[in-house]
């Protein structure tokens, strides 16, 4: 029998929600979807962007368009919630720190030899 005819779990009360690719729950995914352990470029190019939707008003500062390296990503996110006293969180190739800290990034990810746009 080939794959196409079995059925796939999609929920289960146990695991939650799978990952239509690997098969595993999505907390513990191993396909590659998740981050990578791609290179960080020479020049890395920093997108600043400020979002209100979804949030209940509350405004979250996103810093997009960075290398999916899951170990740089969370050494800078970690550095820029400590510089800038906020809370945030990683996801995918974006960081996103609370309130409107868009004025205090720009210098800093300049100082660390990015290019800022946004």
């Amino acid at each position: 029998m080939s794959d196409a005819g079995k059925p796939r779990i999609v929920y289960s009360s146990q695991a939650g929600r799978m990952c239509p690719t690997c098969g595993w729950p999505i907390d513990d995914c191993k396909c590659s979807s998740k981050l990578s352990h791609a290179p960080v470029p020479d020049r890395v190019i920093a997108k600043l962007r400020l979002e209100t939707k979804g949030r209940g008003g509350k405004g979250v500062t996103v810093v997009f368009n960075l290398p999916r390296n899951s170990e740089f990503l969370k050494t800078l996110c970690t550095d820029l919630k400590k510089s800038c006293g906020v809370g945030g969180t990683v996801s995918e190739d974006t960081i996103e720190l609370q309130g409107d800290q868009r004025d205090r990034l720009r210098p800093m990810l300049m100082a660390k030899g990015f290019l800022v746009k946004g």
